[in-house]
């Protein structure tokens, strides 16, 4: 892996989930930080409702998505940030009219873990886990799996105009 590089996300390998919309990352698995391009379609979550004990911080560049955070809701417009420090419980669906946009930047330790919290917000929304967890697989097991593809709106996406 070389210390430095540049990427241009169009150009970047992408995953989709008929469930979870379409990401892309970044840098590769076993880095200190984690950073992705996440595209959501509207009513789609983008994760199941979780907390990780390493920081993350998440920018709307298109768009807009519907926050749960600690059980409430918030709306996220072009240009907000979230900031959600270790411990903070989240999840975003897509929301409006049309895809939205998101850069995900997380601290990454291979010590780190992660919670998948029960809670009937994220429920109500298809974002939630039935019981408490803390294995990804268990967690994820009922929903479709990650393929390599497009997000369904690529074409109207702010790099392909």
């Amino acid at each position: 892996m070389p210390d430095w590089y540049v990427r241009n996300v169009a150009e970047t390998e992408w995953w989709v989930n008929e469930k979870f919309g379409a990401r892309t990352m970044l840098v590769p698995h076993g880095s200190q930080v984690g950073a992705r391009v996440h595209v959501l379609e509207p009513g789609k979550p983008s994760t199941l409702y979780h907390r990780e004990s390493e920081q993350e911080g998440f920018l709307v560049v298109e768009g807009e998505c519907l926050l749960i955070v600690e059980g409430e809701e918030r709306l996220l417009r072009r240009w907000d940030y979230f900031h959600c420090a270790p411990g903070v419980t989240h999840s975003f669906l897509g929301a409006g009219e049309g895809p939205c946009v998101m850069v995900t930047l997380g601290a990454r330790n291979e010590n780190g873990t992660i919670l998948y919290a029960r809670d009937e917000t994220a429920l109500r929304h298809g974002a939630g886990v039935e019981q408490d967890t803390d294995t990804p697989g268990d967690a994820y097991e009922p929903f479709p799996k990650w393929e390599a593809g497009r997000p369904a709106a690529w074409y109207s996406l702010p790099w392909n105009r």
